[in-house]
């Protein structure tokens, strides 16, 4: 990535549904799942020589930065959160960097991916965020277990997509991925994708609970031919979330669905992602395994938080030739 792409209208569109055709799913093709195959061995492999594979140093490394805090799904998801908490965060989202900063690397006006919230904050949120471009998304269907009546997941999106969310983060079941019910989350996701209607939705796998990598490769196709319009890895929650392995084997198969259907769908690690020098890493992956095409916030999302306040730490490095106190970044 040059510094002339990684920074030219790093968030002119958020939402891959308004830039090219919208992944419309597909029947349920099992022979193509039960071809799904993971080598464990040479994904590790493969993943253990990624950080050591690209070095981008100076302009080049700011300009990858700015273009991480692109793809950032600026979260907050406790149980503590208040109105107030959440419009300081879209304050943060607005404003992700320190204007000084941003003047002197000429990137005025970047933003971060969107703001992700629990339902009940999804009106402050929006209010927060009027005329800024930048979409609520919303994480749904009983978060983060999604345990909850299946009515009752349904209609939870219904609620929020109706409350403003453009984009809605679901949790899949993973039951029926541990027991082989291929059929019935393909027909889960389904019905979730119709209840979202025009808003954009990430089916989020939970990685961490499906037992194997060739589990993650099954559920990532299913989830697509389901209409997905993102795959992903983890709510956050789990005991362990995103990593370059099961990454590896989303991509992967974000790629072989883009070859045989022609539509593209994005992909979102979340969770554990906290260091600049990771998300150059992400990127990277994404790069040699996708293409440039998918290092905009269309389709590349970090679910993070912390991660936004290293970056900035970086960039002022950049600037000024001295790191800052990580207390100078608040993110909220």
């Amino acid at each position: 990535m040059t510094t002339a792409t990684a920074t030219a209208s790093p968030t002119a569109t958020q939402l891959p549904q308004t830039t090219e055709g919208r992944n419309p799913g597909m029947d349920l093709d099992m022979d193509w799942v039960m071809r799904a195959r993971a080598n464990r061995s040479a994904i590790e492999r493969r993943a253990t020589t990624l950080p050591g594979r690209r070095s981008v140093k100076k302009d080049h490394q700011a300009a990858w930065l700015a273009r991480a805090i692109s793809c950032i799904d600026l979260t907050t998801l406790s149980g503590d959160d208040t109105a107030g908490r959440v419009a300081r965060l879209c304050a943060k989202a607005r404003q992700p960097v320190r204007p000084d900063l941003l003047a002197a690397l000429g990137l005025e006006g970047l933003t971060v991916g969107a703001v992700c919230v629990y339902h009940d904050m999804i009106e402050p949120a929006v209010t927060a965020l009027h005329g800024s471009g930048i979409p609520v998304a919303a994480v749904s269907t009983g978060f983060p277990a999604g345990l909850s009546p299946f009515h009752l997941r349904l209609a939870e999106i219904g609620e929020s997509v109706q409350a403003g969310a453009e984009e809605i983060d679901i949790v899949i079941s993973r039951r029926k991925v541990l027991t082989g019910d291929w059929q019935g989350l393909y027909d889960e996701m389904r019905a979730f994708r119709a209840a979202c209607g025009a808003a954009h939705v990430k089916a989020i796998l939970a990685t961490g609970e499906l037992g194997t990598l060739q589990n993650v490769a099954r559920a990532s196709l299913v989830c697509m031919m389901a209409g997905a319009d993102f795959i992903k890895t983890s709510t956050g929650k789990e005991s362990v979330n995103a990593t370059l392995p099961v990454s590896l084997v989303m991509v992967r198969a974000i790629r072989e669905y883009h070859e045989r259907t022609g539509y593209r769908v994005g992909y979102k690690p979340a969770g554990g992602i906290s260091k600049a020098k990771d998300a150059l890493v992400y990127l990277s992956l994404i790069k040699e395994e996708l293409g440039d095409r998918w290092l905009r916030p269309d389709l590349f999302r970090f679910g993070a938080s912390s991660l936004l306040g290293d970056i900035e730490r970086q960039l002022e490095h950049h600037v000024t030739g001295a790191y800052s106190a990580a207390w100078r970044h608040p993110m909220g």
